[in-house]
C-alpha cells in the first residue's frame, strides 16, 4: 500500500504577493475529498517566505477528519526545542495519530546562512542541533525530568509541555550521503529525500535497511507538473524553477526530483521510486496555477498510480 501526498502551496501563494491562510485550509480540504493521504507544508520565515508550517497544521487538523498532515520539511532549529516541542504535541492533539513531522537542517545556500543569521542560531552547527532537538523532543515526550547534551541542558524538561497524542513520528529530509543515511537509521522514523535517480534512491535506501532494524519509513519528495502537452508541462516547470530559485531547471534536476510531462508518463517516473522501495510520494506542484494542477493530479495521476500498485 502506498500513500500518496500533497504539498500546499504556502510558498506559491507567497510568491503571488500574498499569504492567503484561509485559501490554503480550503486546498487541504479539496485534497482530502479528492482522496489524497496525506498534506504537507514547507518552513521558511526570510529565506523563501511563507506562513508558520505548524499553526498552518493546526487549521488544516481542524477543518479535516482524515487526511495525515505533515511538515516537508520543518526547520526545526530555527526553533528552541522546547518551543517547537510544544507546538508540535499540540498539533498531533489536534489530528490524534495524523501528524508526521518532515524534519531538515537547512540548504547550505546563502540566503539560509542569512536566514539563520537573521533569527540567531549558528549555521555551522545546524546538524548537530537538529539531532540534539530530536533527542531532546523525545525525552521531553516521554517525560524526562532533563536533557544535558552539547547544545542545550535543560532541568525540568517536561513538567509543563502537553504530550503529543500519537508521537509523532520523525522524519530526516536529506540526500543520499552516507552521513545522512547513517543518521536517518540512528535517529529517525522515516527519510525523505527529493534524489533525481531512482537508482540512487534504491541503493541509498537499502543502505539504511543494512543499519537499522529499527522500522524506518522511505518517503520520496517529488516536483511535477502535468499536461497533456508534454512540451508545455516542461515549459511550464521551466518557468516555476527559475522563479522559485533563480535557477535553470537543468541545474535543479541534478539535485532535486522534477517531472514535466502527461499523467501516464508520470505514473511511469514515480512507479521507478515504488519499485525502489519507497510507500509514501509527497508531490510538490511546481506551477503557480496550483488549483488545475491539483485537479489533473487527482483526476488522472492518482488513479494511474494505484492501478499500477494494484497490477
Amino acid at each position: 500500500m502506498i500513500e500518496v501526498g500533497i504539498l500546499l502551496p504556502s510558498r506559491e501563494t507567497a510568491m503571488t504577493g500574498r499569504h492567503d491562510v484561509a485559501g490554503l485550509v480550503a486546498f487541504a480540504k479539496v485534497a482530502e475529498e479528492a482522496g489524497f493521504d496525506s498534506v504537507w507544508t514547507g518552513d521558511s520565515p526570510l529565506a523563501r517566505t511563507r506562513v508558520d508550517p505548524l499553526t498552518l497544521l493546526a487549521a488544516v487538523a481542524a477543518a479535516t477528519s482524515r487526511i495525515r498532515l505533515g511538515t516537508a520539511a520543518l526547520t526545526a532549529t530555527l526553533r528552541h526545542p522546547l518551543l517547537g516541542a510544544h507546538q508540535a504535541a499540540t498539533v498531533d492533539q489536534l489530528a490524534p495519530g495524523r501528524l508526521v513531522l518532515g524534519l531538515g537542517a537547512g540548504f547550505p545556500l546563502p540566503e539560509s546562512r542569512a536566514e539563520f543569521d537573521a533569527i540567531g542560531v549558528p549555521f555551522g552547527e545546524r546538524v548537530g542541533r537538529l539531532d540534539e532537538t530530536v533527542r531532546i523532543w523525545r525525552a521531553a515526550w516521554s517525560g524526562a525530568p532533563d536533557f544535558d547534551g552539547k547544545f542545550w541542558r535543560i532541568d525540568d524538561l517536561a513538567r509543563a509541555l502537553p504530550t503529543p497524542a500519537g508521537g509523532p513520528p520523525l522524519w530526516l529530509a536529506g540526500s543520499d550521503t552516507p552521513k545522512v543515511l547513517a543518521r536517518v537509521a540512528r535517529h529517525y522514523d522515516g527519510w525523505l529525500p527529493y534524489l533525481p535517480d531512482p537508482s540512487a534512491y534504491a541503493r541509498a535506501w537499502a543502505t539504511i535497511q543494512q543499519q537499522t532494524t529499527r522500522a524506518v519509513t522511505p518517503a520520496m519528495y517529488a516536483t511535477i507538473v502535468l499536461d497533456d502537452d508534454p512540451e508545455h508541462a516542461r515549459a511550464e516547470l521551466e518557468g516555476y524553477v527559475r522563479q522559485y530559485y533563480r535557477q535553470p531547471l537543468a541545474v535543479m534536476s541534478a539535485i532535486q526530483a522534477y517531472f514535466g510531462g502527461t499523467a501516464e508518463e508520470c505514473a511511469d517516473w514515480l512507479a521507478r521510486y515504488l519499485d525502489a522501495g519507497a510507500t509514501t510520494l509527497i508531490l510538490r506542484l511546481g506551477s503557480l496555477n496550483v488549483h488545475r494542477q491539483l485537479d489533473l493530479v487527482a483526476e488522472k495521476l492518482l488513479p494511474a498510480l494505484r492501478s499500477r500498485v494494484i497490477a
